[in-house]
């Protein structure tokens, strides 16, 4: 049966697409009265929406600023990260005690790949979901609905994240990097462990900490 989605989701929707293409740069304060003009709905409706974007880390809401999109900062990468690491190593470790089977997330690694032979230049919101898609396959390998759950809650603000290492990264390096992690712990073992940790670490969280770097430099540089 068909549903219609309701105005606040809607509103939010479309502004989680154009979060995750990186259209609205960090700091960017929403404003209900255009926001309200924009989709043609009452101040109530919008914010509604941008309640939801609040609960997905995609936007915050600042004292006598209102909604704007949550800016970069190194406490905010490292809680999103940390985050990311009990779940994922976590997750990781209960399959391989198991013995699960990690075919799905092979699976997501030679999407990447398809995704960068077809074009090299994706949006960087369908490549940043099949990036998702790939390490919620780690967590969902363990079997645990509610470790999966739970990742679900931070996909949206590491995708946000990630528009800031766009320039760092293109679909042919993303899916480099993925099959190799994908090859590693598929022999499973402490190996395995160790380069989810690299990959967290070592390529995602020190991809985010040197962009932060560039822009706090580029601030220092204008005089902000």
């Amino acid at each position: 049966m068909n549903t219609v989605m309701a105005a606040p989701e809607r509103i939010a929707a479309a502004l989680r697409g154009e979060l995750l293409d990186g259209a609205h740069p960090v700091g960017t304060r929403l404003r209900e009265e255009d926001l309200a003009a924009r989709f043609d709905v009452g101040r109530h409706t919008v914010r509604s929406a941008l309640r939801l974007l609040v609960e997905r880390g995609l936007v915050a809401h600042e004292r006598h600023r209102g909604a704007v999109v949550a800016p970069l900062s190194r406490a905010r990468i490292d809680e999103v990260f940390d985050y990311r690491k009990v779940l994922e190593l976590g997750a990781l470790r209960m399959a391989l005690a198991a013995g699960a089977d990690l075919t799905p997330v092979l699976a997501e690694a030679e999407r990447l790949e398809s995704l960068a032979e077809r074009s090299p230049r994706p949006s960087w919101r369908e490549l940043t979901s099949v990036h998702s898609a790939f390490h919620r396959a780690i967590v969902a390998v363990a079997g645990n609905r509610h470790l999966l759950d739970s990742y679900r809650r931070c996909e949206d603000e590491v995708r946000l994240l990630l528009t800031f290492v766009r320039p760092d990264f293109d679909a042919a390096s993303l899916a480099a990097v993925h099959r190799a992690l994908a090859d590693k712990l598929q022999r499973g073992g402490e190996a395995a462990v160790d380069a989810l940790i690299e990959d967290i670490d070592h390529t995602g969280r020190a991809a985010l900490l040197a962009a932060l770097h560039r822009a706090e430099e580029s601030a220092r540089l204008l005089g902000h």
